[in-house]
């Protein structure tokens, strides 16, 4: 609008005129405001959003590193309070996500309110604007596009016709800032609009989150329930399995101090024959022939178990599939041939000179008490007496007046399995 009214203006060197006086005036239009900095930017709602999801995902990283510390428990040796520690941890990081989710839907509630907010004043101001911009288009279409032409040319002098350009020159600012600001308006409703749904999107994603959450929340707690009666069933039950080994081992050990003090009894009578040397000896280190071939259970000595209790075995477990034959490591006279406690069917030789080879757990005995066996005859047949292990024969050394010895020490390569 400008450029034609400078090129409708007779006399070529009034425009310069024109411009001259404006320029050398204080009040000209050259004349700006001094700048002042912006103010800071606030954040926006999707930043907001970002750093609500990285404080959310910090959290479920560390409870995922408690799942992964509860598979190993649940595969290894440990504390049976463990778990349970285990499980009020992953309840209370639970937990803590909750309240995240929580704390970021009230966070999105008030961005919501906060853009609709926002959203109305800019539709409204919107049709304030276009109004008066239809108001303006309406005036400059009655006046006619030679209006500007006319009233500069229709002034009395030269101060008349300066005011009125500068009016007409204020005018055109105005009509283009009102210009801008319809467009910045429309611009600005439609960036509102997409954080609206953008804000919608996340309430629905939190509030499946939150669902989740509270199912893994409810379940765990069921979990930690189940957990703790299971584990005190799992003591008791252990406990009592193991008083019941250690009243099964207190009895062997006093058949065999009975089977001693009766061999030593009638070693001692005047009219006695020599004691006869044991069938084992130092030379058989090593070199005996095992009773069963299988895999080991367990050794001898002190185990931990995966429950966190302890037993003391006199003997290892060889597992193997039930009924398979079971041979005599050494020859001797077969001295027990009967249940013993939790040992099951158990078959006892006495080998001479205090040595004794012990052969439980098993689903049948093939010889009777009093019988004389030979290094490799067939005893017995492997069975299941422990409810902990599969079929499997307990096999134990006792030397020198029934002392428990590895048996692994006195069987071929054993020592290196």
């Amino acid at each position: 609008m400008i450029a034609r009214v400078r090129r409708r203006i007779p006399c070529g060197g009034m425009a310069l005129l024109i411009a001259a006086t404006l320029a050398s005036s204080p009040s000209g239009l050259r004349a700006q405001q001094p700048a002042t900095p912006p103010p800071a930017a606030a954040p926006s709602p999707e930043a907001k959003l970002r750093a609500d999801r990285d404080a959310l995902e910090q959290i479920r990283a560390e409870r995922a590193a408690l799942e992964q510390r509860m598979a190993e428990l649940r595969g290894t040796v440990h504390d049976l309070s463990d778990e349970v520690a285990n499980l009020d941890r992953q309840v209370d990081v639970t937990a803590r996500a909750l309240r995240t989710l929580d704390g970021q839907l009230v966070a999105i509630g008030m961005e919501v309110d906060s853009a609709t907010a926002g959203l109305v004043r800019a539709q409204d101001e919107l049709a304030i604007k276009r109004a008066m911009l239809r108001h303006r288009l309406v005036d400059i279409y009655k006046r006619g596009p030679l209006y500007s032409t006319q009233a500069l040319l229709t002034a009395d002098s030269f101060g008349a016709l300066i005011a009125r350009y500068k009016y007409l020159h204020l005018l055109a600012l105005r009509d283009r800032a009102l210009v801008a600001r319809v467009d910045q308006l429309q611009n600005q409703i439609g960036r509102q609009r997409m954080v609206l749904v953008s804000l919608e999107q996340a309430v629905l994603l939190n509030r499946q989150e939150k669902e989740n959450e509270e199912k893994r929340l409810q379940s765990l707690a069921e979990e930690r329930s189940h957990s703790l009666v299971q584990a005190r069933r799992t003591q008791a039950s252990t406990q009592a399995r193991l008083k019941q080994i250690a009243s099964a081992e207190s009895h062997l050990e006093s058949v065999i101090s009975s089977l001693e003090e009766a061999r030593r009894r009638a070693e001692s009578r005047a009219n006695a024959p020599a004691p006869s040397a044991s069938t084992l000896t130092t030379r058989d280190l090593g070199q005996l022939d095992w009773p069963v071939d299988g895999t080991i259970l367990y050794r001898f000595g002190r185990v931990i178990n995966p429950n966190n209790t302890t037993t003391r075995w006199n003997g290892i477990g060889i597992g193997a599939p039930m009924g398979t034959g079971v041979r005599a490591v050494a020859s001797g006279v077969v001295v027990v041939a009967r249940s013993i406690g939790t040992y099951g069917q158990t078959v006892i030789i006495q080998h001479g000179g205090g040595d004794y080879s012990v052969y439980g757990s098993l689903s049948r005995m093939d010889v009777k008490e009093g019988a004389h066996v030979e290094r490799g005859q067939e005893i017995g047949a492997v069975g299941r007496t422990d409810p902990d292990f599969p079929a499997h024969l307990h096999f134990e050394i006792r030397r020198d007046q029934g002392h428990a010895v590895d048996p692994l020490d006195w069987l071929r390569g054993g020592a290196a399995r």
